[in-house]
């Protein structure tokens, strides 16, 4: 068991220190995908397409089965404070069990991507390149899921370091070789598209090894690998009920943003350029509010495992307040200088800059709002999973998103003729009903650990 943080102080210092790494590593993570975005654009216009719209199939996949690598982590945290080292290493074992299982089963449906493509109504040639693409991306599936739920036990035992140097390592990494393999330099052959694939699928193989190393050399006394085949019913079932309701919840969100990006498209190409950019913008301050959230998951999980209510209690204020004063920062610069900006996703000779800056502008003048009910609602679904409420936090994050913010987004936004803005606005509202709702939901009952303990 470690140092118990006392106070306000003591807590905001844990949870800096426990972050940090987690926002930095976000922010890498990140930077992956802008790379391959701006690699793949300055390659072939095509090739970005098809790398976009299979990327996004596949990220809505994975999200879903993310959410066993995400209940690792509250599980791990609390078991780790009673110093229970057998059951954090069943829980892991079933986390990883989950993982691989359904990424597995998933990978299924990919081999026919092309046709599915085009089922849905996507250009026969972007459809041939994102199969092209998905058919090396696939086995990234289950890779990538095991990095997941690697770094969940990393991060409930609080040894985020090495989370953050490998996720910073093989970002570099990845330059190099989509460098090589999509512009064929260094001798390397001229892959386009594919070359993408492969350094994708590279750099997770080598985060899955550079991890395991890790685990077996730093953290031999869990003894993860141990009997690895061994099946256990009791914990299997535990980490399932706990991560679907988180794979469901993000992919609820993921979906809202997808959909709103739909609509935003039925308004015209230009706002949807705009909304591009003011998405871009949103995604990455919000890595911040991820790792602060992620941070309140392993204290409140290590709280629930010592049941110091007062611990969870002042750990919760203070993860929410060390987001809230990062949101109201970035909602003054948005508020500032949003023409700035946008200006900088625009190429100065683009004959629309006038009308993308306007547009991107009002948008990311709403983004403001953003900041601050998007990183209080996700702060409030990371306390919800250290304390292991899943379940109703979906359902009260599903009916914000989908039967509240988007109907108000289209009344806004086609109905009463503000354009995007009232589209946004509608999320705006949509987040603003979730962060309640969580909120009240925590503070209200998942707060208080006694009856928690009973139900155990």
């Amino acid at each position: 068991m470690q140092h118990v943080a006392q106070t306000y102080k003591d807590h905001t210092g844990a949870i800096w220190k426990l972050g940090m790494p987690l926002i930095l590593s976000n922010l890498a993570q990140f930077a992956i995908h802008i790379t391959d975005t701006v690699m793949l654009g300055w390659y072939d216009v095509t090739a970005l397409a098809a790398s976009t719209i299979a990327g996004t199939l596949f990220f809505v996949i994975f999200i879903v089965g993310a959410g066993f690598a995400q209940a690792v982590t509250p599980l791990v945290a609390s078991a780790a404070e009673q110093n229970d080292e057998v059951q954090v290493r069943r829980v892991t074992r079933m986390g990883l069990w989950l993982s691989i299982f359904y990424g597995l089963v998933v990978t299924i449906p990919f081999f026919w991507a092309e046709e599915i493509l085009i089922a849905i109504g996507q250009d026969a040639e972007v459809s041939r390149l994102a199969h092209i693409y998905l058919q090396i991306v696939i086995w990234q599936m289950v890779p990538a899921l095991i990095v997941m739920t690697f770094k969940s036990f990393l991060a409930a035992l609080e040894h985020t370091a090495i989370i953050l140097w490998a996720t910073i390592g093989t970002a570099v990494l990845n330059v190099f070789i989509n460098y090589a393999l999509i512009f064929g330099n260094w001798g390397m052959p001229e892959l386009g598209i594919l070359g993408a694939a492969i350094a994708s699928l590279t750099v997770t193989l080598i985060t899955v090894l550079l991890l395991v190393i890790y685990i077996m050399q730093v953290l031999p006394q869990f003894e993860l690998f141990k009997n690895f085949w061994r099946s256990d019913s009791e914990i299997l079932k535990r980490v399932f009920m706990l991560g679907w309701p988180i794979g469901v919840t993000s992919l609820a969100e993921g979906g809202l943003f997808s959909a709103s990006a739909i609509m935003v498209g039925w308004i015209g190409p230009i706002e949807l350029a705009a909304h591009g950019i003011a998405i871009q913008l949103a995604s990455l301050t919000f890595m911040v509010h991820i790792g602060f959230s992620q941070a309140a998951t392993v204290r409140a999980g290590r709280a629930l495992g010592r049941r110091d209510e007062i611990s969870l209690r002042r750990g919760g204020i203070a993860a929410i307040g060390m987001s809230a004063v990062y949101a109201v920062i970035t909602s003054l610069i948005f508020l500032a200088m949003p023409e700035t900006l946008v200006s900088l996703f625009i190429d100065p000779n683009e004959p629309e800059r006038a009308n993308l800056l306007r547009i991107g502008a009002s948008l990311v003048m709403v983004a403001a709002l953003f900041q601050l009910v998007d990183g209080l609602q996700v702060l409030a679904l990371g306390l919800l999973r250290g304390v292991q409420d899943t379940t109703v936090p979906m359902v009260m994050a599903t009916i914000s998103y989908w039967v509240i913010g988007l109907p108000v987004s289209y009344l806004l936004a086609f109905t009463l003729g503000f354009g995007a803005v009232g589209l946004w606005l509608g999320l705006v509202i949509g987040l603003a009903i979730a962060a309640i709702l969580l909120s009240w939901r925590f503070w209200g009952r998942s707060v208080k650990i006694a009856p928690q303990v009973l139900a155990q």
